[in-house]
């Protein structure tokens, strides 16, 4: 039996066991009179099923964990002897038994030795499922036994639910922490090896970017040569640039939208085009990519030659466009949040003194709400200055320092994409710069979110 079926059983079972813990306290207490008990019914309910379930999960993470470096041993140990692998070739060896016992991935006839291997391998999983199946069953049917017969009137059961409930919500907070912190000190760990071969000044000052292998001369019959460039401003300059332009195109459009909506829309016109401008959030950003790439890249060409300026169809305008286009509904949606908790006694206040609607808003809305606005676009531009597949496909990956938006830039996200994919050694600088362009990505926004959770908290209104 599979681990999926195993947890789809727990779930059963735990549901089995609510209702038996619901109904045992119930009888207890005398029907549905519940005073006599500490806890309500439903608490007597989770109890019995999270001691029910909890137990066997925990047994089957650990059974997982240890069992395949047991069976993996068990197997190499019956290999023969003279056929029996080395340490190092071992892992080798196991793979391709596993592949023979799934009857996969295999060209090469199989000796015989390796189709014992395989079926003494299909044999011991069989074992292990079996007694993991039955194992399970012994430690729940305890477990619900048990709390079963605990339930009485002085039982904390409130207690104990809630303290597994508390244990499992900080399980959850560690492992997005650790996660965070574990992909941080990867790169962190890249990067350093990527500063043994560059230079921290010549990467973080750096004007040309050009990582690729030059050779200088030769040397008893094999090629020698530099490194490359490895200037992290061009691809600074870029991103900036782009995430500018979608700037000034998302923050107009999201402000004009969110005040629409917060202070003019009808009910039901508001209903309607919200989730419809948040649909737009939902498309993947390989669409927006492909959308800039044959739509709004020469349309933008077009115009620029009417108009008598070049205007490259892949350039920063083109990726800026429609990066700020995608981003309208981050500061639309969370700006027409931050609007609506504004009290409604101030809008009434400033229209009984006289001002206009659109004075009002002006005034006193737009001002009272101003942190929490300023909070979103600084998150919008973070978003902006992390997004990879539009400049990918838009922004023509033409790394220069330049102010112009009309020609071809390359951004950070663009040049990590580069840089991981094709046929370079993983211990090259060519590859490990890119750990050292996603550290500095990474501090870049985080940087602007820990900014803007600043001025949210130190500027916003406290209403009651």
């Amino acid at each position: 039996m599979n681990n999926l079926s195993l947890i789809l059983m727990l779930l059963v079972l735990m549901a089995i066991a609510y209702q038996f813990g619901m109904t045992r306290s119930r009888s207890i207490a005398g029907g549905n009179n519940s005073s006599s008990m500490h806890s309500r019914p439903h608490h007597y309910g989770m109890m019995v099923g999270l001691w029910a379930v909890l137990p066997p999960l925990a047994v089957m993470l650990v059974w997982n964990w240890l069992a395949p470096s047991v069976i993996d041993g068990m197997v190499i140990a019956s290999i023969p002897a003279e056929f029996k692998p080395e340490l190092e070739q071992a892992a080798i060896v196991m793979r391709r038994i596993s592949n023979l016992a799934a009857n996969f991935g295999i060209v090469a006839e199989a000796a015989d030795w390796e189709l014992n291997a395989a079926s003494y391998l299909t044999g011991l999983k069989q074992q292990s499922a079996l007694m993991l199946t039955a194992l399970m069953f012994v430690v729940a049917s305890l477990g619900l036994l048990l709390s079963f017969r605990k339930i009485q009137p002085s039982l904390r059961a409130r207690h104990q639910v809630e303290r597994v409930t508390m244990g499992l919500l900080l399980l959850c907070s560690t492992v997005a922490i650790l996660t965070t912190v574990g992909i941080v000190l990867s790169m962190v760990g890249e990067t350093l090896k990527f500063f043994t071969f560059v230079k921290p000044s010549e990467f973080f000052f750096g004007t040309t970017w050009n990582p690729r292998f030059s050779t200088a001369g030769v040397a008893d019959g094999s090629l020698t040569g530099s490194q490359g460039s490895f200037g992290l401003l061009p691809l600074l300059s870029g991103t900036m640039l782009v995430a500018l332009i979608a700037m000034i195109v998302a923050i107009p459009l999201g402000l004009m939208v969110a005040i629409y909506l917060a202070e003019y829309a009808p009910s039901k016109v508001r209903n309607t085009v919200k989730p419809v401008i948040e649909i737009l959030a939902g498309i993947p950003t390989i669409v927006y990519g492909f959308f800039a790439l044959v739509t709004v890249g020469p349309f933008l060409s077009d115009i620029g030659a009417s108009m008598g300026l070049t205007i490259r169809a892949t350039s920063a305008l083109t990726a800026g466009v429609v990066m700020g286009i995608m981003i309208v509904p981050f500061i639309s949606s969370l700006s027409d949040d931050i609007l609506t908790q504004v009290p409604k006694t101030l809008r009434d206040g400033s229209l009984g003194l006289g001002a206009t609607k659109s004075e009002t808003i002006r005034k006193v809305v737009l001002p009272a709400a101003l942190p929490g606005i300023v909070g979103a676009v600084l998150l919008a531009v973070s978003r902006a200055i992390g997004e990879t597949m539009i400049v990918v496909l838009a922004a023509g990956n033409s790394p220069s320092v330049t102010a112009n938006p009309f020609e071809a830039v390359s951004t950070v996200t663009v040049t990590i994409v580069n840089q991981l994919t094709g046929d370079n050694d993983f211990a090259s600088p060519q590859s490990l710069v890119a750990f050292a362009l996603g550290l500095t990505l990474f501090v870049i926004t985080l940087l602007l979110n820990v900014v803007a959770l600043v001025i949210v908290r130190k500027y916003r209104e406290q209403y009651e």
